[in-house]
């Protein structure tokens, strides 16, 4: 089973718009996505939901006012200012960092430790197959976690429905949540564009995925918007050994077919949908060829 991630350094590249052409090229496989924070494949693919499940994550102080005796022990305690209040106290959760200390000094043992519910993640059923994917609630952390659980589930699935390729359309940046989704998966695809900002995003994905030692392509979109910079960048490419995939230009089509909730290789099956359904067989010719020896030196 081969895990194919497609990343960005930034948002509004481009990752999700190819993630969903991408599925619906692909076949016999499960469609992931794990930006978590900020989750917008669905709004493409249009899933139906069949199963919903709670993502707990750390743990929420709850007082409890008809147990509190006010007595003021859990507001002196408090180095966040959580406690808020007097009559009864209750607790901030935007300032509360869970670490317990006014359950453990609260003399009437007032106050619930429960699990924080901070989002929920779906299995649903895509036009183009499986889908597994998530939403955190607004202010919530742990979306690296949240993200480990989304691609052993889709895994589960995949093993389940002997499916061999999991699709996975990634967070921004190179943080946590990317960290999570790169680490042991076979191949991931960097979406870049041609600026300065593109560039620097581009190094700093690139670094991380050398870290692992993940085999890694570049797709430079918007390509025409600065030909100096698309050059520059293709150049740091050959000069690193690192595969570039494909160029795509920029055009007003991928935009419309987002606003009639298609993919661009659905609604316009020639010129853009063909450039990027070559772009999706460049993938898996490099991901079924082995590594030639610079490139795996290069990766580390």
């Amino acid at each position: 089973m081969r895990e194919i991630l497609i990343l960005s350094g930034k948002g509004g590249t481009g990752k999700t718009t190819l993630t969903a052409a991408f599925a619906h090229l692909a076949s016999n496989h499960v469609i992931c996505d794990l930006d978590v924070d900020a989750p917008d494949l669905h709004l493409i693919l249009q899933p139906d939901t069949h199963s919903v499940e709670p993502f707990e994550s750390g743990h929420e102080a709850i007082i409890r006012p008809e147990d509190c005796e006010r007595c003021g022990t859990c507001l002196d305690a408090c180095r966040y200012d959580a406690i808020q209040g007097e009559d009864p106290p209750v607790v901030n959760p935007l300032k509360c960092e869970g670490c317990k200390l006014c359950v453990a000094l609260c003399p009437a043992d007032a106050i619930t430790w429960s699990p924080n519910h901070c989002g929920d993640w779906y299995q649903s059923d895509s036009r183009f197959g499986p889908m597994v994917h998530a939403q955190l609630f607004p202010a919530e952390e742990n979306s690296g976690l949240l993200v480990a659980l989304l691609r052993k589930q889709a895994r589960a699935l995949a093993e389940a429905k002997g499916l061999d390729l999991i699709l996975s359309d990634g967070p921004p940046g190179i943080g946590c949540p990317v960290i999570a989704a790169l680490s042991g998966t076979d191949m991931a695809v960097i979406v870049t564009e041609p600026t300065v900002s593109g560039r620097h995003d581009l190094e700093r994905v690139l670094e991380l995925c050398h870290h692992f030692k993940i085999r890694t392509g570049v797709i430079i979109n918007k390509c025409d918007l600065n030909l100096d910079q698309a050059n520059a960048i293709k150049a740091y490419c050959q000069a690193h050994q690192l595969p570039l995939i494909g160029e795509l230009p920029h055009d007003r089509v991928f935009t419309e077919a987002m606003i009639q909730g298609q993919t661009v290789t659905e609604f316009q099956p020639e010129g853009a949908g063909a450039a990027v359904e070559a772009i999706w067989n460049n993938l898996l010719k490099l991901g079924a060829e082995p590594a030639p020896a610079e490139e795996l030196a290069a990766i580390g």
